[in-house]
């Protein structure tokens, strides 16, 4: 069994602008030309959106305005909680097997917030699992605590 991956930062903004930058404004913060199928194939994504419903999709547009979903929103609070099962695809991938990414927004004071993201369900990719499991370490690194980090730090200096 494969351990979760927990990623936790804190951010210079308040519990909901911190949940509407992550979803809402996933587009203007996500890498478009690192982490996407797009960018696996040598383009930049045009964007990235979350469908903030239950079963609403997350997806990427690619370089060819082609929507590909990276998965489904499976439970949301705003602003304190979502869940959704993901995976970035590969290039002609089906997929079938997604893990599940819960990313939780915690009040630290006023213009502070502790967001912590967990990812869990490798057991669902089988042999496939611990491979994934280092990409998608290294990938949250550089997309949630620099990207997103600075979207958050961006938005209170404005």
């Amino acid at each position: 069994m494969l351990e979760p991956i927990v990623r936790s930062i804190e951010v210079p903004c308040d519990r909901e602008t911190a949940f509407r930058i992550f979803t809402e404004d996933i587009g203007s913060w996500w890498p478009l030309g690192r982490f996407t199928q797009s960018a696996m194939m040598g383009s930049p994504a045009q964007v990235v959106v979350i469908d903030l419903k239950v079963g609403g999709e997350i997806y990427e547009l690619d370089s060819d305005g082609m929507k590909v979903v990276w998965g489904t929103v499976d439970q949301f609070n705003f602003p304190s909680m979502l869940s959704m099962h993901f995976h970035i695809p590969l290039p002609k991938e089906k997929v079938k097997e997604r893990s599940m990414v819960v990313i939780e927004f915690e009040i630290v004071s006023p213009l502070r917030t502790k967001v912590t993201l967990t990812q869990t369900n490798w057991e669902a990719f089988g042999k496939r699992g611990s491979m994934l499991h280092g990409g998608y370490g290294l990938g949250w690194a550089n997309i949630f605590d620099e990207c997103f980090a600075t979207a958050c730090t961006r938005t209170n200096k404005t």
